[in-house]
């Protein structure tokens, strides 16, 4: 007998952008994964590692050889390290996570590393995959960020993601709760290009 899979799965792609690429995590990304992970500027905003616990050259590993990959092979979603395409180097995490296949919403998630901020790649990054998502048929995408974490909330914008309201005392972090600012993009949001 033969059991049917319950819950749908994305495709594994590469995307490439004008600068970036976007490919799974590799065992090459994890000392990057650690240095970006340890940075406090991340950790202030993301609770990486869960509240409480330190992170580690370990939790990198089984972020880029475990928990990365399961993203995509559980249905809830998938996951790109970010690279520069002319460099070849590690700059972020991107994903598509907390996916309702029955709705067809899914919830994009992301972070720069330090030596990659400031350049417009987490933006370029959020627009190749929100658009890629569109593609495949979801009907809405979702970005969620502490209302204090302004840097966050402006690649939301850039991106085209329109501002929905607040999340109150959603998220755990480092030094206590954050509400959340909520974002989203549905298709009648993304005019067709001309040209």
């Amino acid at each position: 007998m033969t059991s049917a899979r319950s819950t749908p799965i994305m495709p594994a792609v590469i995307l490439e952008t004008e600068r970036l690429r976007l490919r799974s995590a590799l065992e090459s990304d994890i000392d990057d994964v650690y240095a970006s992970c340890t940075d406090p500027g991340l950790q202030r905003w993301i609770p990486i590692p869960a509240p409480g616990e330190p992170y580690t050259r370990e939790s990198a590993e089984h972020f880029c050889l475990s928990l990365a990959p399961s993203i995509r092979t559980s249905g809830d979603g998938q996951h790109w390290a970010i690279l520069e395409r002319e460099s070849g180097r590690f700059v972020g995490s991107m994903s598509l996570l907390r996916t309702e296949w029955p709705a067809m919403v899914t919830e994009i998630g992301y972070w720069i590393s330090p030596w990659g901020r400031g350049r417009g790649y987490a933006t370029e990054a959020t627009v190749a995959v929100s658009r890629w998502a569109l593609d495949q048929g979801f009907q809405r995408i979702e970005i969620k960020a502490a209302t204090g974490n302004t840097a966050s909330r402006r690649v939301a914008e850039a991106a085209g993601f329109v501002a929905e309201g607040v999340e109150r005392n959603a998220m755990p972090l480092h030094e206590g709760r954050a509400d959340l600012a909520v974002y989203s993009l549905v298709p009648s949001d993304v005019r067709p290009e001309i040209g």
